[in-house]
């Protein structure tokens, strides 16, 4: 075989056995699948270009996370973000003496409970789809796929404060989309 047909084959390899948790994360912090296949093919693109670059710091497969999540976080940022909304109605009222308002719902189940069953896992995924990419990424980096607040404020270009606020954002707001659903036994 030769030389070439050996890269190709290798590659090919490579494409096979990892395609599938690279469409799953940039599935995950795209969520759209047609996006995240277009990320995925970009982010092979790079891979193949790249690949002679490749320092050996660090796991293969982490070098190719962060391309993925990067080529991911590319699209979003060419996507018009022009029909951003805010999450401000779903973040804690305080009144006029600085107390917080407590909310009209009450959580009947245990969050443990609750996270146990397959339903609930499908909810709260399409409920985080429905957060603005601002804060949906940074909640999919730091609690599903597990970055620390570094990694996160590195790839995103932003401080870790910031990466901190946005996070606590979208757990609010998550909070606060799940909670009617929990108090009326849908989920």
């Amino acid at each position: 075989m030769s030389d070439k047909a050996s890269v190709a084959a290798d590659f090919e390899g490579l494409v096979r056995g990892n395609i599938g948790w690279m469409l799953g994360l940039a599935g995950r912090v795209l969520g759209d699948h047609e996006l995240a296949k277009d990320a995925v093919q970009l982010a092979f693109s790079k891979i193949h270009l790249k690949i002679d670059q490749f320092e050996g710091r660090s796991e293969p497969r982490t070098w190719m996370h962060r391309i993925v999540v990067n080529e991911a976080l590319m699209i979003l940022r060419k996507k018009n973000r022009a029909n951003e909304q805010s999450i401000n109605h779903l973040l804690p009222n305080f009144d006029s003496r600085g107390v917080r308002v407590p909310a009209s719902h009450v959580t009947v189940e245990t969050s443990e409970t609750a996270l146990g069953s397959k339903q609930t896992t499908t909810i709260v995924r399409e409920t985080i789809l429905e957060l603005p990419d601002t804060y949906r990424v940074v909640l999919q980096l730091r609690d599903i796929e597990e970055m620390t607040t570094a990694q996160v404020s590195d790839l995103l270009g932003i401080s870790e404060a910031n990466v901190k606020v946005r996070l606590h954002r979208a757990r609010t707001a998550l909070k606060s989309l799940l909670a009617p659903m929990l108090y009326d036994g849908q989920i």
